[in-house]
């Protein structure tokens, strides 16, 4: 059978327009891998501080008071159980008996997926998406794998941890996830694989963090701890208690204005002037009754105490200790720290150029309520010897002494 003379032409011509067009497709398609392979290399040049805005999808960890207080109800913050059983430093005080009364809600637990004040979340991705990317042209980079954290910011609530963690993730050598895991307390159960898959992924070299204040106030965390690995380092923020105490408050009521005055909540009996240890709020600030716990664990120095008020008037400082106690070069010092007196706690800026500082949300920073100084004093009174025995155990003044 012969082709006629037409049909092979028009057989030419219809290959001949296919290769054309395949030419045409293999072009474009190699201009888009150039484009993408120079975004990438773009983007790698960019400075390494990245804070993002307040996001108000992601709203704080709250706790819900029981008016009725009638029975007990553990929630959400590191469960507080009751620790009259076995509790070494029982003997401190007849009130340690107590059940704990925590005032959390379950009010989609957004603070403990990273903060409202922060976009830590978004940002993570960002840089998890840069590194898939990049490993597609340059395989002959640093390899990043996903390990263990080296790590943990324990506590405590109130205390200053989010701003702790904002300061460590400026310097080169951490990568830290910012949502909480609460592996330790809530998830345990899920595994260290799974433990391992919410970290970021590091270089060699770089330290893994993470944090989640109710770590310290959770009874079966600081064996759980030491059983991942016994030389974790861990850091506690705290300040002075009843500060603390106030502030833990004034957050629930911003969030539900219509609970109990803290005055009727800090006490079981006003008149005798009996104070409810079963309340977490109070509960948190015996430092020294949750440190007990840890020190059969791990040894004095692998924990690092920071103070929560020096980390605000003199965040420099404070952040040299950690770097110093993490094994890190000081990289993180005065330039990178710009104070806002309208809202009483430093910001971070870049060290280079005039850009704006990043500072913590609306929520930091809230205007305490005024209460009565008879109430302050007796809570202060209260928490005396335990203020004492943690300078004790911890070889450490904070000066916690007077409430403003």
């Amino acid at each position: 059978m012969e082709y006629s003379p037409i049909y092979q032409n028009l057989h030419f011509v219809s290959s001949s327009h296919v290769r054309n067009k395949l030419f045409v497709f293999c072009i474009m398609l190699s201009l888009w891998v150039y484009m993408i392979y120079c975004c990438v290399g773009y983007c790698s040049t960019m400075p390494s501080l990245m804070v993002g805005t307040a996001s108000s999808k992601h709203s704080q960890h709250l706790e819900t008071v029981d008016p009725n207080r009638t029975q007990p109800r553990l929630q959400n913050e590191g469960d507080l159980e009751s620790e009259h059983q076995e509790d070494p430093l029982d003997s401190l005080d007849p009130l340690f008996g107590a059940s704990s009364r925590d005032v959390l809600n379950n009010e989609s637990d957004l603070d403990s997926r990273g903060g409202e004040d922060w976009d830590e979340i978004r940002s993570e991705q960002r840089t998890l998406d840069n590194n898939v990317v990049s490993s597609l042209f340059n395989e002959s980079g640093p390899v990043e794998s996903k390990k263990l954290p080296q790590a943990i910011i324990i506590g405590v609530k109130k205390g200053g941890t989010r701003a702790l963690l904002e300061f460590l993730r400026v310097h080169p050598d951490i990568r830290a996830v910012g949502a909480e895991p609460h592996f330790f307390d809530r998830n345990y159960d899920k595994g260290l694989e799974w433990y391992r898959d919410r970290m970021p992924e590091t270089q060699e070299g770089q330290i893994t963090m993470e944090k989640t204040p109710s770590y310290y106030v959770t009874k079966d965390v600081p064996a759980r701890i030491h059983t991942m690995s016994p030389d974790t380092r861990l850091i506690v923020v705290v300040r002075d208690p009843v500060t603390r105490a106030i502030s833990d408050y004034t957050q629930t009521r911003s969030k539900k204005p219509d609970i109990p005055s803290f005055e009727s909540l800090v006490f079981k009996n006003r008149t005798t002037g009996l104070i409810d240890t079963s309340w977490s709020a109070v509960q948190i600030g015996m430092y020294a009754k949750h440190l007990e716990r840890w020190l059969q664990y791990f040894p004095k120095d692998q924990l690092l105490f920071v103070s929560g008020e020096r980390l605000i008037s003199d965040p420099a400082g404070e952040m040299t200790r950690v770097q110093d106690f993490l094994g890190l070069r000081r990289v993180v010092g005065h330039k990178h720290f710009h104070f806002n007196p309208a809202k009483g706690f430093p910001c971070l800026k870049r060290p280079e150029g005039n850009s704006k500082p990043h500072c913590l949300g609306k929520t930091k920073g809230r205007i305490h309520p005024n209460i009565d100084p008879e109430v302050v004093q007796r809570l202060r009174d209260f928490y005396r010897p335990f203020n004492r025995r943690f300078y004790q155990m911890t070889g450490h003044d904070f000066g916690w002494g007077s409430w403003s």
